[in-house]
């Protein structure tokens, strides 16, 4: 038997995060709200959620991308970078998002 061990990413300031392949935002009409479809599952995201997903294009740093949310919330960047940082890990975790 073949054993294999995933190694995980690690998120760096540096990194450029971008939506992996598989992975797309569509607008439900439907439901009047923005979906990241994935071949398995279906995600909702909030509002914030929605902007950095959008931010992950793979031109903008992570550094970039909390200075572009603090500037676009009117929020200290040093108080939201956990949150940004945290959820951008989760979704690098799961296979979403590339770093």
């Amino acid at each position: 038997m073949i054993e294999t061990t995933r190694v995980r990413t690690v998120l760096s300031m540096h990194s450029k995060p971008v939506l992996k392949q598989h992975v797309r935002l569509q607008y439900d009409k439907v439901r009047a709200a923005w979906a990241l479809l994935s071949p398995e599952r279906v995600f909702w995201p909030n509002e914030v959620s929605l902007d950095i997903l959008r931010l992950c294009d793979g031109r903008h740093s992570v550094a970039q991308m909390i200075v572009l949310l603090g500037d676009q919330y009117g929020a200290d960047e040093a108080e939201i970078a956990p949150d940004v940082t945290g959820f951008l890990q989760e979704w690098s975790d799961k296979f979403l998002v590339t770093l």
